[in-house]
């Protein structure tokens, strides 16, 4: 008896109410398999003693109506289709022509079954594990995230994705005060990556998390952020990534005085950062603290390049600055520096209310914007990720796409849908 005849046999015993029937459906060692009959098999019948439960009034269920069920259900798995359902989508226009990308995190890859083959960059720890096992196995961590990423630049390619943010998190504990490490030992294969890219035409950008404060008053905050921005640009000179390969971070939080706020990060940026992460650095508007009115005269006066996002600038615009005088202004600055431009999109989530809600990304994009420079590359921020840039792909028709690439929004797997029809 197969697995599934089990599973099936014992999904019947719940529904009908005689799972306390349950026998053996395999032999022991030396003995045969039989029915429980006791009429054909009388040692199968349990002595009365040894028998106080009150006889079902449920009728038993017999091995031909077990098969005729276990038919019913093979004929159900045959009607649900092998492939995803995937929705249509409504067609629009634009001009752009850039490169749409995502950031740090492959669902489909991420999601692969078993666990044991997902593919992802973001392996991490504990300091406590650390402390245990030691910084050559939290080493390992980082080299194991890097081969991944070999893997999924190649499936990028093959689905005509060339954007791309790296994790952060590719090193663990890497830009640590105490638990640091330097890169170096993972040289040959960051190498690797880099060339990979490079072959390919992919861009790859970093974007460290809202702990990046270059202006907070406090001077520890100031060298742990100044460390973290180290480690990511030695991640991107040791790839060998060129100047498009930028560092973006927010402005951070305005410690209840912004023009001193940003007093403090311009002189941040232009005394205690090494050449090579200035070189790389970006600044960005956010949704709650600085607008991209706020950031462009520190940007223009040290052209350090602007990153517009969108969905930031929607929670919390410029005012007299609309989104297009914006891009014009940050994105003359990329190009005296010699760098490709980029800019962010998200949406927030469907039924958002108040900032709070509506800072919150949706899981994918139904639009591009209005107005896109062609010469432009965009990040979309969403939660489904690549499949968020698939989508507008076939939105959009910017390129072909891979039916076999393709998910559904919240899909659940086809074996799920059995399993949970044959457990309900």
């Amino acid at each position: 008896m197969s697995q599934r005849e089990i599973t099936v046999r014992r999904a019947v015993e719940r529904i009908s109410g005689t799972a306390h029937m349950r026998y053996s459906f395999r032999p022991r060692r030396n003995e045969t398999c039989v029915s429980p009959d006791p009429v054909t098999n009388p040692g199968d019948r349990l002595p009365e003693k040894e028998s106080p439960r009150r006889k079902s009034t449920k009728r038993n269920i017999t091995d031909c109506q077990v098969g005729e069920y276990t038919r019913r259900q093979k004929k159900k798995q045959a009607s649900i289709p092998s492939a995803w359902d995937i929705p249509d989508v409504e067609k629009g226009d634009t001009a752009f022509r850039g490169r749409l990308g995502y950031a740090c995190l492959n669902t489909l890859l991420r999601n692969k079954k078993p666990a044991a083959e997902a593919i992802f960059c973001s392996r991490t720890c504990r300091i406590e594990s650390i402390k245990k096992k030691g910084v050559e196995w939290v080493k390992d961590l980082g080299r194991k995230n890097v081969e991944d990423m070999l893997e999924i630049i190649e499936w990028n390619e093959r689905n005509h994705i060339r954007f791309m943010r790296i994790s952060s998190g590719m090193f663990p504990f890497a830009s640590h005060e105490t638990y640091g490490y330097s890169l170096a030992y993972c040289a040959t294969l960051l190498a690797e990556v880099g060339a990979l890219a490079e072959k390919y035409g992919h861009r790859l950008t970093a974007h460290p998390g809202q702990y990046t404060q270059l202006g907070s008053p406090r001077e520890a905050v100031v060298r742990s952020s100044i460390r973290d921005l180290e480690y990511h640009c030695e991640m991107l000179d040791l790839m060998g990534v060129g100047p498009d390969g930028v560092i973006v971070i927010h402005g951070g939080g305005v410690y209840g005085d912004k023009e001193a706020t940003l007093a403090r990060i311009k002189e941040t940026i232009r005394v205690a950062l090494p050449k090579n992460v200035r070189d790389r650095l970006v600044l960005e508007n956010d949704e709650l603290c600085y607008t991209a009115a706020d950031l462009l005269p520190t940007c223009k006066e040290l052209e350090v390049p602007l990153v517009f996002d969108y969905h930031h600038d929607m929670l919390n615009p410029s005012p007299g600055l609309p989104p297009v005088r914006i891009m014009e202004e940050a994105n003359e600055i990329f190009r005296r520096r010699g760098i490709k431009p980029k800019q962010h999109y998200s949406e927030p989530r469907d039924g958002a209310v108040g900032i709070m809600e509506r800072r919150a990304h949706s899981d994918r994009c139904q639009i591009l914007p209005q107005g896109l420079p062609e010469d432009m590359d965009l990040m979309i921020e969403a939660k489904d990720k690549e499949q968020a840039v698939l989508q507008l792909y076939r939105t959009y028709d910017l390129h072909p796409v891979n039916y076999e690439s393709l998910r559904p929004p919240k899909a659940k797997e086809v074996e799920e849908i059995i399993r949970d029809d044959i457990d309900t």
